[in-house]
């Protein structure tokens, strides 16, 4: 699978492991990459549209991304 080449920009980009917390402390800090990163409106479209289930994608987690997903549902 080839990846977007928006990712290369990503602030998280050789920092996986930080992405896929598995505590609030841990998303606490991969949500802090997130903010400063340049490409965060692009990682959290990838995640909404390929329906990533894990990890912190545009400095967000699952459960907010299942929110996200049905706000936009209900919008529509």
């Amino acid at each position: 699978m080839t990846r977007p080449a928006w990712m290369q920009a990503a602030a998280c980009n050789g920092r996986t492991a930080l992405m896929y917390p598995v505590d609030a402390h841990g998303q606490a800090i991969a949500a802090h990459i997130c903010r400063g990163c340049p490409v965060i409106a692009e990682c959290l479209e990838h995640a909404l549209a390929t329906d990533e289930r894990w990890g912190t994608w545009g400095g967000t987690s699952e459960h907010e991304r299942r929110r996200i997903r049905s706000r936009r549902r209900r919008v529509a």
